[in-house]
């Protein structure tokens, strides 16, 4: 596991942190932060690009989602399996949105023990053990990011910049759900409503908290990655205007 966690994971952000702080002038960690956030976010980019595609094909096929309701709507076993069968013949995997999501945690981990004070191998100490060959030792390293935010602290603004930027994503990227009818029974409807609802609204105070409660070098992470989700749905929705995009 030690060997899966620094070979993917905590050598390459750290490495890709001290590269950046080593050609950036200044050495701002801040201002590494957000180019190996960039940089995940780029790497990362078909993963994101296919997962936005998936949701975008689930709210075309809302209405055969109806049809089939109405259709088994006595047989929950049956509709499972046409749900189901309706979600292969479109290419849909419901799972790879939350794969996307969780393949972020170790790296925000591993971003956050890059900068955490007192860590061992922390900014602004440079654990030259850890360096690829390639990558130097920065002469400067100036952990207040843009001289206003230590970036090795809590920072309340960065931490609500990146909740209300995860607010706007989600608005942005969520289909609308369905209101529910009165008098009818619909167990998975409401979990769907109640799903909906969470990575509106629930989400982006849980992001939030989290940003201020580690560092402000995570707020920021969060908050430049939501801006470069927020970017890529504008774009995405520009190419869905004007032409089916490739797959």
């Amino acid at each position: 596991m030690s060997y899966i966690w620094h070979t993917f994971f905590f050598d390459p952000i750290y490495n890709g942190l001290v590269f950046f702080v080593d050609v950036i002038p200044g050495g701002d960690v801040g201002l590494s932060i957000i180019a190996i956030t960039l940089v995940v976010k780029f790497l990362l980019l078909p993963l994101s690009i296919k997962a936005a595609k998936m949701q975008r094909v689930v709210r075309e096929l809302e209405p055969r989602m109806k049809e089939l309701k109405e259709k088994h709507k006595d047989n929950r076993e049956e509709l499972a399996r046409a749900t189901m069968a309706a979600y292969k013949d479109a290419g849909i995997n419901p799972f790879s949105g939350i794969f996307l999501m969780f393949l972020q945690i170790p790296i925000v981990i591993a971003l956050y023990f890059s900068v955490l004070s007192g860590g061992g191998v922390a900014l602004p100490g440079i654990n030259t053990e850890l360096l690829y060959s390639f990558v130097p030792s920065p002469e400067t390293v100036d952990m207040i990011f843009l001289g206003f935010v230590d970036i090795a602290q809590k920072s309340l603004p960065l931490a609500i910049l990146a909740g209300f930027t995860q607010f706007i994503h989600a608005h942005l990227s969520l289909p609308k759900s369905e209101p529910r009818k009165e008098g009818v029974v619909d167990m998975k409807g409401d979990f769907a409503r109640s799903m909906n609802m969470n990575m509106r609204y629930v989400l982006p105070v849980i992001i939030g908290v989290v940003a201020y409660t580690l560092s402000a070098s995570v707020a920021l992470y969060f908050l430049i990655s939501n801006l470069f989700a927020i970017g890529q749905e504008f774009i995405l929705r520009r190419h869905r205007d004007s032409g089916p995009l490739s797959s």
